[in-house]
């Protein structure tokens, strides 16, 4: 591995330190210091109301009520008196505050004498949090410290010194800024910070009209694609971005589309102003593992589907966002777009001739955006090309060539098909086949797995071959690691698609495959090398934020003027989510709240584990005449389980004198209750038999033994010695024995590797109608062992 010698800690005041040194120590905090808490208690009640519950503010107070009515006759009161007290606190917590705060934009250039359209008169809000303040929260973030990339760095694999790409930090456009960083004086030794921006509408509702948002996202580059893709606070929310809009007679207005394009772009650099003089000078920051380190950022890629790149790029729809193709042929090879070469256009051709022949946007080009732009493997890949391209392609072309009647049976049986594979872990049923009407990512998703044995017999092997194609190089972009062997097959399976779809033109179905979306696949070996593996920046990242950022907050306003109560929402939201970090790092939060504080009350016994440990020895060892203060705890076994307590135990026993049953039998209640009878404690004294003859743990007993573990199984043979060629997939048929019976075998469990999923060979005849999938095994005589169920069968199935 090649690294940078970059990233080195410092200081406070931002002098560097010896290799190796400690961190600076903490500013020193009692671990009871739960403020603005009282205890543990009221930090996980607040914690789990408002985060995790999601309680309205009218439950909480119904709740707060039912508790503090049992509560009465204790002489106590709940933790919160409403929710009202509930918010105050969480508001009043003095970590993770990053306030809200807006801006008005307004269109301020000339405007006409007369007829003034109605959007160059309307103000918009602009409401934001300083991203140099939560960039700056997630550095510091101690659950990232071994999840983050200090430096880029060119990783080279152990079999054959091939080099790869796997996070962010490993791709060559941040090792080509460290380089670059690395050379002024005044940077040397600085800790490069890529700012990872994303934007992009959602609706939170389509029944109340109209409830559409426009958040900004942030990220950092330095932490792992897995740490972005566990949505566990390495994705933040920094705006909402306002939306014009204008009636139909204006909303094809040239100033208009310009405006719309000036209003987003303004915005962005308003946000982003704090962050400006630390582009330049470097700035001390504490991070997670304790280390003070010189800090460079630098805007990185920016997270978009192909709406926001055309916003993004200052060009129109039909065009590419990276490279200068012609809208009607954008295969085409040609040079990738570049600030340079759009300044120069600026200069030397006309704003209606940059329009109409370059299709730019005059004088709203401020940064080298076109290399910024992420792939996209949700818009692009999954919802793009698969499904309204691919899937589209093939309900057109049995209507072209079947007619309705005749398409509408054939999409019938394959829906049957569909519907028909068997259940398997992590893969989605489709009890109705694909016909539903709103479609998701996960559903797109979920289709890919099961689609291609669905269509065949119904199409042209190169419709088959098509998807084979295009399902092997999604596959191979969505690996965690990518080679130069994996660039190598990504860029096979793009030929061959390009090859197979041919037949879709050929009769008669599209027209032209000048489609955007498609050609940006074309991009993704580029994109790879200079960012790394893709799925640490697709869009689908920030559309599941989308569900915790925007649209559950919505959900638990009133609706009326809800973006302010959603801005609340968001900063109590990380208020707890910093607390929860923050007394985590201080082991405040090990084991569950019950366990800890009975921890602390010890049952009022000092050292009740190892008074227990001992008990247990005495136990498991009831021949060994040692007392057990006397047994060193190295030898009691161990016990990290939970601790119940109980007030109250019955105790059975012969004693036919007093009132029994009978047989002479009599149950007595034993009492250690804290409070008896609403007045005071009750603490019963026992009798203890210590007759040493007398069974301990009865019934139970501790030993180590061996045993076989195995499982009976039906063999598979395979078809061929290799996967089948139009499919990709491998084909198996069930075995039998000379009876004709299914050949029975028995396998001990470790040699069991991971799960399987069959699809079946549908062959060219229609299927059962009332065929369930759980009965797919059983019904047919052949099956594609399924590559695309998920990424590992991928790797295994390949």
């Amino acid at each position: 591995m090649q690294v940078f010698t970059q990233a080195r800690s410092c200081d406070a005041t931002g002098q560097f330190l010896e290799d190796g040194a400690p961190p600076t120590p903490p500013p020193s905090k009692s671990p009871d210091d739960w403020t603005p808490y009282r205890n543990r208690v009221e930090f996980e009640t607040a914690e789990f109301l408002y985060t995790r519950n999601q309680m309205s503010a009218g439950d909480i107070n119904i709740l707060l009520d039912l508790w503090a009515a049992t509560l009465l006759k204790h002489n106590d009161k709940p933790l919160f008196a409403d929710c009202r007290d509930l918010h105050k606190t969480i508001d009043s917590t003095p970590v993770g505050d990053v306030k809200w705060q807006s801006f008005k934009v307004q269109y301020s250039r000339e405007k006409p004498a007369h007829n003034i359209p109605p959007w160059m008169d309307q103000s918009h809000d602009v409401w934001y949090r300083d991203p140099h303040e939560v960039i700056q929260n997630m550095l510091a973030n101690p659950d990232y410290a071994t999840e983050m990339d200090y430096w880029p760095y060119r990783e080279f694999s152990t079999d054959g010194n091939a080099h790869q790409w796997q996070d962010f930090m490993s791709g060559d456009w941040a090792w080509n800024q460290a380089d670059i960083i690395s050379k002024d004086p005044d940077t040397t030794g600085s800790t490069f910070v890529p700012v990872i921006l994303s934007s992009d509408k959602t609706t939170v509702s389509v029944a109340t009209g109209a409830n559409d948002y426009y958040p900004l996202y942030v990220s950092i580059g330095n932490v792992r694609n897995n740490v972005r893709r566990a949505h566990c606070g390495a994705v933040a929310i920094i705006g909402f971005l306002a939306m014009p809009k204008t009636t139909k007679e204006h909303a094809s207005c040239p100033k208009y589309r310009k405006y719309r394009h000036q209003l987003f772009h303004s915005s962005i650099l308003k946000i982003l102003e704090n962050l400006r003089p630390g582009m330049t000078k470097p700035e001390v920051v504490c991070f997670g593992d304790g280390h003070y380190r010189r800090v460079i950022y630098g805007l990185g890629p920016y997270i978009a589907d192909y709406e926001e790149q055309v916003l993004l790029a200052c060009i129109v729809r039909s065009w590419c966002p990276r490279c200068m193709s012609h809208r009607k042929n954008l295969d085409a090879n040609s040079l990738c777009r570049s600030r340079d070469h759009t300044e120069a256009l600026i200069e030397e051709v006309s704003s209606t001739d940059l329009w109409d022949e370059y299709r730019v946007i005059h004088d709203l080009v401020v940064t080298d955006i076109y290399q910024l732009i992420a792939p996209d493997l949700l818009h692009q890949l999954i919802k793009g090309t698969f499904k309204d391209h691919l899937v589209d392609w093939v309900g057109k072309y049995l209507h072209h060539v079947h007619g309705k009647k005749g398409a509408e049976k054939i999409q019938d049986e394959i829906d049957q098909r569909i519907a028909a594979v068997a259940s398997f872990s992590g893969l989605r049923c489709f009890p109705e086949g694909r016909g539903f009407k709103q479609w998701t990512g996960d559903d797109s998703k979920a289709l890919m797995k099961v689609y291609l044995p669905a269509i065949e017999g119904y199409v042209p092997m190169d419709v088959v071959r098509t998807f084979c194609a295009f399902l092997e190089f999604c596959y191979l972009v969505w690996c965690n690691i990518i080679t130069e062997s994996t660039l190598v097959q990504i860029q096979d399976a793009l030929d061959r698609f390009h090859c197979y779809r041919k037949v879709f033109e050929s009769t008669g179905v599209v027209p032209t495959f000048s489609l955007p979306r498609q050609h940006l696949c074309s991009h993704y070996i580029l994109l790879i090398r200079l960012f790394g593996a893709p799925n640490g920046l697709c869009s689908s990242i920030t559309e599941t934020k989308h569900i915790k950022a925007v649209k559950e907050p919505w959900r638990r306003s009133s609706h009326y003027k809800a973006l302010g109560q959603m801005l609340v929402t968001n900063q109590c939201l990380d208020k707890l989510a910093a607390s929860c970090i923050d007394f985590k790092s201080r082991g405040m939060l090990n084991g569950t709240c019950l366990s800890e504080t009975l921890k602390v009350l010890k049952l009022a016994i000092p050292h009740i584990y190892n008074i227990l440990r001992r008990f247990l020895f005495g136990q498991v060892n009831p021949d060994d005449e040692r007392s057990p203060s006397e047994v060193p705890l190295a030898l009691c076994p161990q016990f990290d389980g939970r601790i119940q307590v109980f007030n109250f135990m019955s105790s059975t026993f012969y004693a036919p004198s007093d009132h029994s049953g009978i047989g002479g039998m009599h149950r007595e209640h034993i009492c250690a209750c804290p409070v008896w009878r609403n007045e005071a404690p009750r603490y019963d004294c026992v009798f203890v038999n210590t007759d040493a003859s007398v069974e301990g743990m009865g019934g139970m007993d501790i030993a180590c033994g061996i045993s076989y573990p195995c499982a009976v199984v039906c063999w598979f043979d395979k078809a061929d010695n290799g996967p089948d060629e139009d499919t990709g997939m491998w084909i198996v048929k069930p075995s039998y024995d000379n009876g004709d019976s299914p050949l029975i075998g028995i396998i001990h469990v470790d040699s069991i590797y991971r799960a399987a999923h069959l699809i079946p060979l549908y062959g060219t005849h229609a299927i059962q109608q009332d065929l369930k999938h759980y009965d797919s095994y059983d019904a047919f005589c052949a099956f594609y062992v399924n590559k695309f169920a998920d990424h590992h069968a991928f790797e295994i199935a390949s």
